[in-house]
């Protein structure tokens, strides 16, 4: 049985490496390679947590001008959609509890009353 390495950083280290990257003198790849560091996100996480906010990446989205209608839309029609799924959730289980209070007061299984109706 092969027993798992467990790795935990001091606050002192995570703060060393930190001021390191934040100093700009090295890189994320730079400072995982110099200390050995595996996890993919650890150092990003040490930066969110110790770090200051301005030197984590940023993220730019950048779209075509129809690109965000788009998406509105399609969050609109899944709102729909999922609403809709949510009344047919409703109304089957309506036609179950229907279904089986009728059998019941004909003396019937549901099984016996839906092959009655000729329903499967």
């Amino acid at each position: 049985m092969k027993k798992t390495r467990i790795i935990q950083y001091s606050d002192s280290f995570k703060l060393e490496v930190v001021k390191e990257y934040e100093n700009g003198s090295s890189s994320i790849g730079d400072l995982k390679r110099k200390y050995d560091i595996r996890g993919a996100a650890t150092i990003t996480r040490w930066l969110k947590n110790y770090g200051k906010r301005d030197v984590l990446p940023k993220i730019i989205r950048v779209e075509k001008p129809g690109e965000q209608d788009q998406l509105r839309k399609l969050k609109k029609e899944i709102q729909q959609l999922k609403e809709a799924m949510a009344d047919l959730h409703v109304e089957n289980v309506i036609n179950k509890n229907t279904l089986r209070a009728t059998a019941e007061q004909m003396g019937l299984t549901v099984d016996e009353l839906k092959k009655k109706l000729g329903v499967e």
